[in-house]
């Protein structure tokens, strides 16, 4: 058991019934839709329809409240499961969207369906509270993204039907902390989050380790900038510094903390902010010469702006390939519950270098791909949020 899971489970239920408010509060069938990348997926069906044809896995993928077709976390995991149902179509997958939000919403609509479904695919924290609906339903497998099952009562537990998956966020991070002190003009940069929990910390302190690291190894004498009116607090209450919106749904404050950072000099923004980001992205495509770096998933399609694109990289959860390996490790009987903790040594984490897909040097590259193998070996181990590191004084920063 973790101690702060109580206080995050309290955080996130506060901060997700204010969301909800004015929301009926029902939970609907998702209309699935083809993904950017789904060529070969299967073809989207009408609401309330099952993506089906012959007996085989039933599917469930519960998200709240974005959908599945929300361009970023939600549709990755849904690419996860197409991809496996790629591979076996007698599979069927039905997206559930939870509407307002709300952590106990969220765990009554996998409640709702539990009975129906082989397999309940579950993204996101507020997902959390499903340890007492899976241990009441030994035979129904979960996948759970993001976060680890809980009891009643808030506190982390293990369950032998659930493979739950979190990811080193601390280590995405750190490439984009590189990428930006590498390719940044002014000599400063920033990273723009949401709310201060553990995930967005960890995106916070590997940043900050990233720049530090170029700036030791390479000399690139670049600051990271923080506003002293938008530190966060975390789970325990210390101050973090960064740069905290306070919601991951406020694009018009994402957009006054963005613009600040941009007067203050910044011309590289990391954005972990949900869609709070949405502010912080129109704010960089209003300026001159601004680049974001994205976050959890590719992001390039969001960053065009006319004929330009404001996209350097994505820093990367690869949920996707995770998903679809539960969803076979199901169907071949190899499936054990566990709360996995994913990291570069198994490809889960990383940044995007695809060509034509970012918008970093040759030399950039070549240098966050040396990196890369030093904290895939462990040699690197980028400052987390509880992993008691600080972003100046770390493993592996004089490597």
């Amino acid at each position: 058991m973790k101690k702060f899971t109580s206080i995050v489970l309290s955080m996130v239920l506060a901060l997700t019934m204010l969301a909800g408010c004015g929301s009926s509060g029902e939970k609907t069938p998702e209309q699935p839709k083809e993904p950017e990348t789904a060529q070969t997926t299967p073809e989207a069906k009408p609401e309330g329809e099952k993506t089906q044809a012959k007996e085989g896995l039933k599917i469930a993928i519960v998200s709240s409240p974005s959908g599945v077709d929300d361009g970023n976390f939600n549709q990755d995991n849904y690419n996860g499961v197409l991809k496996f149902i790629e591979s076996h179509p007698d599979a069927t997958v039905t997206p559930v969207r939870e509407e307002t939000g709300d952590t106990a919403a969220a765990v009554q609509a996998v409640a709702d369906i539990v009975a129906d479904y082989d397999v309940i695919v579950c993204c996101g924290f507020q997902f959390s509270g499903i340890g007492s609906i899976a241990n009441d339903n030994p035979d129904v497998k979960f996948i759970l993204v993001d976060s680890y099952p809980s009891d009643a009562e808030g506190n982390e537990i293990e369950c032998e039907n659930v493979y739950a998956m979190q990811f080193a966020e601390q280590e995405s991070g750190f490439f984009a902390g590189m990428a930006a002190a590498l390719e940044s003009k002014t000599k400063k940069v920033a990273v723009v989050n949401g709310v201060a929990y553990p995930s967005n910390v960890n995106y916070q302190y590997g940043f900050e380790s990233g720049v530090n690291y170029a700036n030791k190894k390479y000399d690139t004498k670049v600051e990271v900038v923080e506003l002293p009116s938008y530190a966060g607090t975390d789970v325990t209450g210390a101050n973090v510094g960064g740069n905290y919106v306070g919601s991951f749904a406020d694009e018009a404050t994402g957009k006054v903390v963005a613009k600040a950072l941009i007067d203050e000099g910044c011309d590289v923004l990391f954005v972990a902010a949900g869609g709070s980001g949405n502010g912080v992205f129109t704010a960089a495509k209003e300026a001159t010469d601004v680049k974001v770096i994205g976050c959890d998933v590719d992001q390039f399609n969001d960053g065009v702006s006319g004929s330009n694109n404001i996209i350097l990289t994505s820093a990367l959860k690869v949920m996707h390939m995770n998903v679809e390996k539960q969803l076979n490790a199901v169907l071949d009987g190899s499936f054990k519950g566990a709360n996995a903790l994913l990291k570069a040594d198994t490809d889960s984490t990383g940044f995007v270098k695809e060509e034509g897909r970012h918008q970093l040097s040759a030399e950039t590259i070549e240098k966050l791909d040396a990196a890369y193998a030093l904290v895939k070996d462990g040699t690197i181990v980028p400052a987390a949020n509880f992993n008691e590191i600080t972003p100046d004084n770390f493993p592996g920063l004089d490597k």
